[in-house]
């Protein structure tokens, strides 16, 4: 479950990331709720996940899904530069990311 948890978090703080991009410095009602609800709702889901897996894990694990759901939406989403540089960083999270889960021992 654990793993789980740490995968909704993630998700979610993609979602926060987002909306408070969309909330253009907190001035817009609706995307500064959604900013918020879903912080809550990552830092608790992030927290339930701490309770087996390591910090170091866990903390790693969360940020990565962000940082890389982050770089995707940006693409995607807000039309954000797709680089050489930038490709080459994101794989390198991912690789981290991999190799950190392989690293956990949950």
């Amino acid at each position: 479950m654990a793993w789980l948890y740490l995968l909704i978090a993630g998700v979610l703080e993609i979602a926060w990331a987002f909306t408070m991009k969309q909330s253009e410095g907190f001035t817009r009602p609706v995307p500064t709720t959604i900013t918020i609800v879903a912080m809550m709702g990552s830092f608790a889901l992030l927290s339930l996940a701490m309770r087996t897996l390591p910090l170091g894990t866990a903390y790693t694990i969360w940020t990565g899904i962000g940082a890389i759901g982050s770089f995707v939406v940006g693409i995607a989403v807000l039309g954000e530069a797709l680089t050489p540089l930038r490709v080459t960083a994101g794989a390198l999270i991912v690789s981290g990311l991999i190799l950190m889960k392989f690293a956990s021992a949950d």
